[in-house]
């Protein structure tokens, strides 16, 4: 099922989303949910044409846990090593948009780097997970950009400004439910362009690893989200871009790069 979050005459509600097509296609509506989504909750019935309504974050996480250098690939080309231990950071709540709302450039950067990257949304209050239990505390799966000003994060120790800025973490379009994410084809695209092209099955660990790893440490609550790294490919954004993240079997999440008024 897919789950989306969204805005209708100044109301916020969730709704599964129906039929085939794209955001913009006019083909997909969406059937308002009683209730939240990480309980149980009912169909209303009630139907509006999802290019009607405004698409909001699908999840509004308590926290973004993302991981780096999990793609071997990646972090040579950054002129890396894969770490011993996964690479974990923060990425704000203030740093999250959803698909179709504006990537803002940050005034102190002139290096805006993509990178597409699957998004695990934790369904229940998780800590200290074992790996056979990992699949019962994900509530489903969304693409995610981790917009990066990659010149502020080469020269900073700590990457909170260089990857947590205002609109830095773009998410959606939609939360599916029922998708297998260990082999999946994940891509971004630039104004069109193929910029990124790679397998979640190329991650260097798995996402049972990294529940594991990360709730080890820290309570996860539902809403939570992970991301799991990107691929190859990362390059730069400008003002004017339209940079998309498409996610085999999830849907394709896309977003205009602006200056910062």
């Amino acid at each position: 099922m897919r789950i989306a979050r969204f805005s209708i005459d100044g109301n916020v509600a969730f709704g599964a989303v129906e039929g085939q097509g794209t955001v913009e296609s006019g083909d997909l509506v969406l059937d308002i949910i009683k209730g939240i989504p990480y309980a149980d909750f009912e169909l209303s019935g009630t139907k509006v044409p999802l290019n009607k309504v405004r698409l909001l974050p699908p999840v509004l996480p308590n926290k973004v846990v993302a991981i780096g250098r999990n793609y071997a690939e990646h972090a040579a080309e950054l002129g890396h090593e894969v770490p011993e231990a996964p690479i974990t950071f923060f990425k704000p709540t203030t740093s999250v948009i959803g698909s179709g709302d504006a990537i803002e450039y940050p005034s102190f950067s002139s290096e805006l780097h993509h990178e597409a990257e699957l998004a695990v949304v934790i369904g229940r209050m998780c800590r200290e997970v074992p790996r056979e239990r990992v699949k019962d505390v994900i509530f489903g799966y969304t693409c995610a950009n981790d917009v990066t000003a990659r010149d502020v994060q080469q020269r900073e120790k700590q990457w909170a400004r260089a990857k947590g800025f205002d609109t830095s973490c773009p998410l959606g379009p939609w939360v599916e439910t029922d998708v297998d994410p260990h082999d999946l084809t994940i891509q971004a695209t630039v104004n069109g362009e193929q910029r990124q092209l790679g397998r979640t099955s190329d991650m260097v660990r798995s996402i049972e690893d990294l529940v594991v790893h990360i709730t080890e440490a820290m309570t996860l609550l539902p809403g939570d989200v992970i991301l799991t790294g990107t691929p190859a490919g990362v390059g730069p954004l400008h003002v004017g871009d339209e940079v998309a993240v498409t996610i085999e079997g999830i849907g394709t999440l896309t977003n205009k790069v602006i200056k910062r008024g």
